[in-house]
């Protein structure tokens, strides 16, 4: 089976390098010159990885990747750019990315992410892997959340974010254990994406439920039990 890539980037050449790198690598690659472009083609195509720039034209990459979260919560999405500060990294992530590249990249490294992805998609599992509490349950092959029997729909670091609170059930973690594990990125005392992200989860999973599974130690971090600690 084919693999189609979309690649979001204004740079005509750059774009022009990564297509031809990918077509010699097995993929079949498209390219969209700005984020509205972009749009149009993950709307009307179905894509299994995209490779997306941050400074577009007419909508960024930021944007762009928001609104491709709201169509489809599990497409792999690399983001390719130049702004490498922490606050980009987190604007990225917050947004909905996976993985974020630094320009200038080697194409063996933009490769190596873009088979991790791949192969996550690919991988068939015969017994299958779940995590629960209470009444909720996460499917780790088929990447699905459920509560009381209802889907729960989860971004790629939602997901993540719930899963190493499952893993480590009844035990409290720290932002920075957390923002390590999820985010792969050092502590920033500034930072308050995973107060974002924790949040973001209450509404989905706890807002209509009860017992309430996700809760805060003021002053220590968070941890998912059927009771508070």
């Amino acid at each position: 089976m084919e693999t189609h890539i979309l690649i979001v980037e204004d740079e005509l050449r750059l774009a022009e390098i990564i297509q031809k790198q990918l077509q010699e690598s097995g993929f079949m690659a498209d390219i969209a010159s700005d984020g509205y472009v972009g749009k149009r083609m993950v709307e009307s195509k179905e894509y299994d990885l995209v490779v997306l720039d941050i400074n577009l034209p007419l909508m960024n990459g930021y944007e762009l990747c928001k609104e491709i979260r709201k169509k489809n919560s599990k497409i792999p999405i690399i983001m390719l750019t130049a702004l490498g500060t922490p606050e980009n990294k987190l604007i990225g992530f917050e947004a909905g990315a996976d993985d974020y590249v630094l320009k200038p990249f080697d194409y063996r490294e933009l490769l190596a992410r873009i088979n991790v992805f791949l192969k996550r998609k690919d991988i068939v599992v015969h017994e299958t892997k779940k995590l629960g509490i209470a009444d909720f349950e996460m499917d780790l092959d088929r990447k699905t959340a459920t509560r009381a029997g209802q889907k729960i729909d989860l971004t790629s670091k939602e997901f993540a974010l719930m899963e190493t609170l499952l893993r480590n059930k009844d035990k409290i973690l720290s932002r920075e254990f957390i923002i390590e594990k999820v985010w792969d990125l050092d502590f920033e005392t500034g930072t308050n994406i995973i107060d974002v992200y924790i949040n973001y989860l209450r509404k989905k999973i706890d807002k209509n439920f009860e017992p309430k599974i996700i809760h805060t130690k003021f002053g220590f971090g968070f941890y998912c039990s059927e009771k508070e600690l």
